[in-house]
């Protein structure tokens, strides 16, 4: 008892006390708490969501939350997003293939989809090996165009990545590529033959930075950093190349169609080409 500890205390204030019912505050807070517990519970890739972007999504779904609020119960909890760490290089230049000019200089701007992709590939360490991964960026949306897992680094691994590309396009009623740029490294895979003569066939202009330069192509580096930083190191350990393509597959979903891009403002790669598609069809005449 407190009062055995020269702590005294009138009746009163302890009944009050005991009885006193949860503020509105409390009541709020115990809302907002039990609508990110469900949300991380729906899709677990909402775990790497900091407070900005899980108090985005709130408000996407229609929760009239303050971002303050959602700052406050984040720390309350002990929640933070996922960190990043920095990227081992994976591509390794060619002596002997003739590389093609750096057309994007850095500048990774795009006003339209299908203007300029963006590629590069990583590596996971699984129990039977290493496997590698690629993906394609259209830089415009950031959605994922492409993407491909394989146990091996050769040039099969980024056509096949193209060749999905190619198709998720075609899919949408893009068969017309011309002024498309695809963007990559310096790394042997981009520069062989068989790459550069696809792009060729498929109408689009190849360019590769200079070699053992990460700024030349670091739209690409900073996607796939958000790949190995919500997916790779904290669902691991991974098992096989099965394991990792059927984890990337709905990481990819989930990228595409509800992670919020701070760059952007704050939409979804869906969202974004959507709007632009939209957009462009009230700007044609309809006679």
């Amino acid at each position: 008892m407190l009062t055995e500890h020269g702590i005294k205390i009138a009746p009163s204030t302890y009944y009050e006390a005991v009885s006193r019912q949860p503020s509105r505050r409390d009541l709020r807070d115990a809302q907002i708490v039990e609508l990110i517990v469900a949300e991380r519970a729906r899709q677990k890739l909402f775990v790497n969501f900091g407070p900005r972007k899980m108090w985005l999504h709130l408000r996407g779904q229609g929760h009239d939350v303050a971002r303050c609020t959602v700052e406050r119960l984040y720390a309350q909890q002990g929640w933070a997003g996922a960190l990043r760490a920095k990227k081992i290089r994976t591509t390794i230049a060619g002596d002997n293939d003739r590389r093609p000019a750096d057309l994007v200089e850095r500048d990774f701007t795009a006003f339209a989809p299908n203007q300029l992709w963006v590629a590069d590939f990583t590596y996971v360490a699984t129990w039977s090996g290493t496997v590698y991964v690629a993906f394609i960026f259209d830089v415009f949306s950031r959605m994922i165009v492409g993407w491909r897992a394989a146990t091996r680094m050769t040039t099969e691994l980024v056509l096949d990545t193209l060749e999905h590309a190619l198709w998720t396009r075609r899919q949408r009623g893009v068969t017309d590529l011309a002024g498309l740029v695809h963007h990559t490294d310096a790394g042997s895979q981009y520069t062989s033959f068989a790459f550069t003569h696809r792009l060729i066939e498929a109408g689009v202009d190849s360019s590769v930075g200079s070699v053992g330069d990460a700024y030349d192509n670091a739209l690409a580096e900073s996607q796939i950093g958000l790949y190995k930083t919500e997916l790779i190191r904290p669902q691991g350990p991974w098992r096989d190349v099965e394991h990792v393509e059927h984890e990337t597959l709905n990481w990819v979903d989930w990228f595409n169609n509800e992670r919020l891009h701070e760059s952007i403002d704050d939409m979804t790669p869906r969202a974004v080409e959507e709007f632009h598609y939209a957009a462009r069809s009230q700007l044609m005449p309809t006679g």
